[in-house]
């Protein structure tokens, strides 16, 4: 998976915005100002920042080498991921639904209802 495919994917989620963080080098991918994905590269490597349960985050550390605590942010919570490394892609899409779906759950019911009612981009 390259890295565009990756933010193609998450700009498709109702109400998702990118911004760059400029101390990281990442791109940011938010859902009304909260983060559910970080994009960039690691050692020239295409990497993903992902939030998970921390359960989930120490299984799929324990079973992918390609999955380590993420540098900047809580590692009990968030793991980066590795593009081009063991996991495949439908892993890797099914942890960027469950994050954005954590961030959807922070949000306010009536926000969260106005972005379900947002038409999907092409």
């Amino acid at each position: 998976m390259t890295i565009s495919e990756l933010l193609q994917y998450c700009m498709n989620k109702p109400g998702a915005e990118q911004s760059v963080h400029s101390d990281w080098k990442a791109t940011q991918i938010k859902v009304s100002d909260v983060l559910f994905a970080m994009v960039k590269e690691v050692e020239g490597r295409p990497v993903t920042s992902l939030k998970t349960s921390p359960e989930l985050a120490d299984l799929l550390r324990q079973q992918h080498s390609d999955v380590r605590p993420s540098q900047h942010l809580n590692k009990a919570h968030w793991s980066t991921v590795y593009l081009d490394g063991s996991l495949p892609d439908s892993q890797i899409y099914y942890l960027v639904d469950a994050s954005y779906q954590q961030a959807m759950g922070m949000l306010p019911d009536e926000t969260r209802q106005q972005l379900y009612a947002l038409p999907s981009r092409p």
